[in-house]
């Protein structure tokens, strides 16, 4: 049951993100996702990298609150996890629908890559053999928390999201710094401000279930 609630999920955040895509193909569609029609960073640029990586990022912490609804009976946690996937959803249906405008690629290239370099010096940039970005559950962790029902699960979802939160807290900040287009600083502030408040709430409640935080990333 789990794997298929898992799938379920994925094929949701799949469907919406495509969505989005499919829009492109109307007019005046750049203005719709805030971008102009000769805004095209290149495929190297802190615009395209954020996008690309922050959208993975968001997809799969889009897929552990998907998972919430049938495990959890906690009516917090399933709030939190709703707002979680609505507006995560969202956002990356927008940044892969910026891709999509630009002509680049929704995979591929050196993760982080982008966070190299023009901030004084620290290489961000991962080695291309399966990493995850900062934050990211493992496969294994994400197998463990499919596994679990009740407040263990409400537990685990929130030390994974609070972590998950604060992975990409350090991306989006980057982007707000040294992205060239105001669309893309925009978004990356939003998300900025939003975990900021939703890693709060969370390490609020985490405590209140009995929980401890896992390491930061």
């Amino acid at each position: 049951m789990t794997g298929t609630s898992g799938g379920r999920g994925l094929r949701i955040v799949l469907l919406a993100v495509i969505g989005v895509g499919l829009l492109l193909l109307g007019g005046g569609l750049a203005v719709a996702l805030g971008i102009g029609r000769t805004d095209t960073p290149s495929a190297t640029s802190v615009d395209a990298g954020f996008a690309r990586d922050m959208s993975t990022h968001h997809l799969q912490g889009v897929l552990m609150a998907n998972l919430v609804a049938e495990r959890s009976e906690d009516p917090e946690v399933r709030q939190l996890a709703f707002d979680i996937s609505a507006t995560q959803t969202n956002q990356a249906g927008r940044m892969q629908g910026w891709l999509a405008l630009w002509g680049i690629p929704q995979s591929g290239g050196d993760t982080m890559a982008w966070m190299s370099g023009g901030d004084g010096g620290h290489d961000h940039a991962m080695p291309d053999d399966g990493g995850l970005m900062p934050g990211m559950a493992t496969s294994e962790e994400l197998a463990t928390l499919r596994g679990l029902t009740g407040t263990p699960f409400d537990v685990e979802f929130l030390r994974l999201m609070i972590r998950h939160h604060q992975g990409g807290f350090e991306m989006a900040e980057y982007a707000v710094d040294h992205a060239e287009l105001p669309a893309v600083r925009s978004l990356a502030q939003a998300i900025s401000g939003a975990q900021t408040a939703e890693t709060r709430t969370m390490a609020a409640m985490l405590t209140a279930r009995g929980g401890t935080p896992l390491p930061a990333p």
